[in-house]
């Protein structure tokens, strides 16, 4: 199993690695006919400009491939143009110390650097640059106070009267530049959110109640430094009233957001205090009061009125997070707890917001607006104005404690404190060339912020060759083109390698006849087109395959194969025949010319028993095989081969103790005393260890190093021997000991007979203590019956006389 598993997964392996080469590269798929175009395919595309790069049959769209596979093919001059990045404006962020004697305005602080850059992108290419954000201590804070003066928020308009001060004196510990404002809202002056009748309009309340005339939204105080203005401008409000229970917030926070002017917005940090105790109307709502107009999103403050409630609708959530983003505005939204769910839904949707829980009387707003700023001031998060088409961005960040995240975590950092540091690594990336010959402007800035950075984008769409093109060019048949680039730029209407053809003329019998070889039926071998009698040789999935040659007829992937490679690895297919790298040789460079492999272990080719051919043993001894021929299965081993020699010249005996002289001359025995005294396996080359055994059963050792000289018959070796032999005495093995094999057999066998009576008598003893125990239990259970024979009669009769009475 675990065989077919690997055999699959290589088979696997195999075909993705053949379907990654079918699949081409996209430069190749491009067809790019200029060198704009080829640079607009990818980062990885070149342009190869070399005049005399092409070659026959090969289309001015080969020029544009991969880098290396131009060099690969011998082009000298690539154009390959790489974007950059410059960095225009570079102030550091401001070191800023709160109890500093040095005061600075709000636009000589800076949070975020740098400033602004200008990039150069090449398509498909990554530029990357860094961003560095550093909250500023004691920075400028405008606050608004936006409230709801329903009738409902009777008891919290009294709490908010000193609130003025209060905050003020509050906000010191975290900034010494603080201005604060104030404005109100109620609802559209329209049925059904209002009673419109002229008593109710007067006074909306109960009759005994007195309350302002309805409104949609009141700016009461612009932003100021004068907390007790603010404190009389609150007190002097009074609370007015409508029927539904949401109410036109919206409308207020729209107004607040994009009157910049009458509110009196620095770039500065923004907040926006959202105080109420009910829900909201959002775009459609209106619709009930007959206003169908959307929301235009500008500024119609009439003597600090809103005076357009009833001709346009209440704005959507996306428009209000639009206009909020825009004007660097963070809200926090003090509302009762009743309706806490509403407005943490609300808040998800509007980055840089917070919701706190207001008391029933708004007795904790000054806390719950400390928290709430404390928190949104505490995160950081980018965002960037619209990208222009085909153009992309990402960002990482590298916030505190080193921790980095990607993706949409990528944009923010939290936990951010005063003096804090961190950075963020934006990448851009443009597909193609979204804006030829212009450039366009992108704005980065932490939401919430009135800093931004500006990136001016260019685009690479052209390569540096083409502003040195020759227009209406003689080498573009007759100034029919631009020769730009190395290649021709054809003008409108003409086509063809130097733009030799009109796009009229280009499918004709009489250009056709130009493409065929050998005045065959087939065009260009079937294997490209014709455009303007020229064969332009199609282009194959894998980039590596190519078709030339003047009719196409020639292609670089259809010559002869070996271990499944082209030219077995070891040269090139030219028109599909096979040129063989040095030291190889056939059609399918498979044979090597080198007979290293050949070489057998004594340093003869084949074992001088074969014949190297493409470096392969063909072994003409029919009993030798193997890779080099030293393999001989039916051959007796060495040490057998010798054992006869060995016997008579150490110990004169053996089949050859007669003729040993003669037999055994090549051989030279050296006698050793002891086994140990023989020469050790990595002491010699070639040391061969042998045990034999002769026909007395006796052993004897020997060895001996082969030194193999060769000649020309290639069967006669001379041998150095070293044999063993103890005391000239081959090491036979001593004879058995008859008395201890008797005796120990004889009492062996009595003790197995005394052992089996033993086991007998064992048995038959527990045979009879089970036969006595049984006949024990059966007496003790028997059961005698002592009553009479039920047939048996007495002997004895008795009669009684019937006349007896007795006396």
């Amino acid at each position: 199993m675990e065989v077919k598993v690997v055999v699959m997964a290589a088979l696997l392996g195999i075909v993705s690695v053949c379907n990654a080469q079918l699949d081409g590269n996209e430069c190749t798929k491009a067809s790019a006919q200029s060198c704009g175009e080829c640079i607009q395919v990818g980062e990885m595309c070149g342009w190869c400009s070399t005049e005399a790069f092409l070659k026959q049959g090969e289309s001015k769209s080969a020029r544009c491939d991969e880098i290396k596979a131009l060099e690969s093919k011998g082009c000298s001059k690539v154009e390959n143009p790489r974007g950059n990045i410059t960095i225009d404006e570079n102030k550091p962020v401001t070191n800023r110390k709160k109890d500093g004697s040095e005061k600075l305005k709000p636009d000589q602080i800076t949070q975020i650097q740098p400033q602004k850059l200008t990039l150069k992108l090449r398509a498909g290419e990554q530029q990357k640059f860094s961003l560095r954000f550093k909250r500023a201590e004691d920075y400028p804070i405008d606050m608004y106070y936006l409230m709801d003066l329903s009738y409902s928020m009777k008891d919290d308009l009294e709490n908010v009267k000193n609130l003025g001060t209060d905050l003020m004196h509050e906000m010191q510990t975290i900034t010494s530049d603080f201005r604060i404002g104030f404005g109100s809202f109620v609802e559209k002056t329209v049925m059904p959110y209002i009673s419109t009748t002229p008593a109710k309009l007067l006074n909306p309340c109960t009759s005994d109640q007195n309350c302002t005339s309805p409104f949609s939204y009141k700016n009461v105080l612009s932003l100021t430094e004068d907390g007790k203005r603010f404190n009389t401008l609150v007190s002097q409000q009074q609370i007015s009233g409508n029927l539904d229970s949401p109410e036109g917030g919206f409308d207020a926070i729209m107004q607040v957001a994009v009157c910049g002017e009458q509110i009196g917005w620095r770039n500065v940090t923004r907040l926006l205090v959202f105080s109420t105790d009910a829900g909201f109307h959002f775009a459609g709502d209106g619709k009930l009061g007959g206003i169908v107009l959307p929301n235009d999103g500008k500024c119609h403050l009439t003597n600090n009125m809103y005076t357009m409630s009833h001709y346009y609708d209440y704005p959507s959530i996306a428009h209000l997070v639009q206009k909020l983003s825009d004007n660097n505005i963070q809200t926090i939204f003090a509302v009762t707890e009743e309706f806490q769910p509403v407005y943490k839904e609300l808040k998800n949707l509007i980055p840089k917001s917070a919701v706190g829980t207001l008391s029933a009387n708004s007795s904790n707003v000054i806390k719950l607006i400390i928290d709430a700023y404390n928190s949104l001031s505490s995160e950081v998060i980018l965002e960037n104005s619209k990208l222009p088409e085909g153009v992309s961005i990402s960002y990482v960040s590298h916030c505190k404690n080193g921790v980095s995240e990607t993706g949409d975590n990528g944009r923010k950092c939290s936990n951010i404190s005063i003096g804090d540091e961190v950075l963020f690594d934006v990448a851009i990336t443009a597909k193609g060339c979204p804006s030829p010959g212009k450039s366009e402007t992108i704005k980065i800035k932490p939401l919430g912020f009135n800093e931004e950075v500006v990136v001016v984008l260019n685009f690479i769409c052209e390569c540096e060759c083409h502003k040195s093109g020759i227009p209406n060019s003689p080498d573009c048949h007759f100034g029919n083109g631009t020769l730009e680039c190395g290649a021709c730029r054809c003008n409108e209407g003409r086509i063809g390698r130097v733009c030799e053809c009109s796009k009229d003329d280009v499918r004709t019998e009489d250009l056709d006849a130009n493409c065929r070889m050998d005045n065959g039926t087939d065009i260009c071998s079937n294997n490209g087109d014709c455009v303007c009698g020229t064969c332009e040789c199609k282009k194959r999935d894998n980039p590596e395959e190519r078709y030339e040659g003047k009719y196409c007829e020639c292609d670089n992937f259809n010559c002869d194969r070996s271990n499944n490679k082209l030219c077995g690895g070891h040269g090139r297919c030219v028109c599909r025949k096979c040129v063989c790298d040095a030291n190889y040789t056939g059609s399918a460079c498979d044979c090597p010319l080198d007979k290293q492999p050949c070489m057998a272990s004594n340093g003869q080719e084949c074992n001088g028993r074969g014949q190297c051919e493409c470096g392969v043993c063909k072994c003409t001894d029919t009993k030798f095989q193997g890779p080099t021929c030293e393999i001989c299965p039916t051959c007796p081993g060495v040490c057998a081969e010798h054992k006869n020699c060995v016997q008579c010249l150490a110990f004169k005996s053996g089949e050859l103790k007669d003729v040993c002289e003669s037999t055994c001359k090549n051989f030279k025995p050296i006698l050793v005393k002891k086994k140990e005294d023989l020469p050790q396996p990595n002491s010699q080359p070639f040391l061969t260890h042998c045990k034999e055994r002769d026909a007395n059963d006796c052993w004897f050792f020997f060895t001996y190093p082969v030194n193999v000289l060769r000649e020309t018959d290639f069967t006669r070796k001379c041998f150095h021997i070293h044999v063993l032999c103890l005391t000239s005495i081959p090491e036979c093995p001593a004879g058995p000991d008859i008395i201890p094999i008797v005796a120990g057999l004889v009492a062996g066998i009595v003790l197995i007979g005394l052992a089996l009576l033993l086991i007998w008598k064992l048995l038959m003893i527990i045979h009879d203590r089970r036969e006595f125990a049984k006949f024990e239990k059966e007496k003790m259970n028997a059961k005698w019956d002592t009553g009479e024979n039920p047939i048996y009669k007495s002997a004895v009769t008795t009669v009684v006389n019937p006349k007896y009475e007795g006396k």
